[in-house]
């Protein structure tokens, strides 16, 4: 086949052939960049959904420590209601040993 053309139709049909593969690879540049623009706006998109979840759930932290203090404070008012009941009994048998008033 290639015997009956000349060497012009052989280059033509080269150049075609050659414009309509840069054309094929540029079309699939173009989608390429597209679907990595799509990729990096979602990617964004989970980015700052998860810097709104942190900040959503720093308070949980936080309760844990409030939890914690809440529990030493407990322990420090249950000790300082024990002594006071103590102290409250010991003035009680210390009015009872002085008598009644006079």
């Amino acid at each position: 086949m290639l015997e009956n053309m000349d060497t012009m139709t052989i280059w033509t049909y080269s150049l075609i052939a050659g414009a309509l593969v840069i054309v094929i690879v540029a079309v699939l540049l173009i989608m390429l960049i597209a679907a990595a623009n799509r990729v990096n706006k979602n990617a964004s998109n989970i980015w700052d959904a998860g810097k709104q979840i942190a900040g959503n759930t720093v308070s949980i932290w936080m309760l844990n420590v409030t939890n914690r203090v809440a529990g030493q404070i407990l322990e420090t008012a249950q000790s300082i209601n024990s002594r006071a009941e103590s102290i409250d009994n010991n003035i009680a048998a210390l009015g009872n040993a002085l008598g009644p008033k006079r």
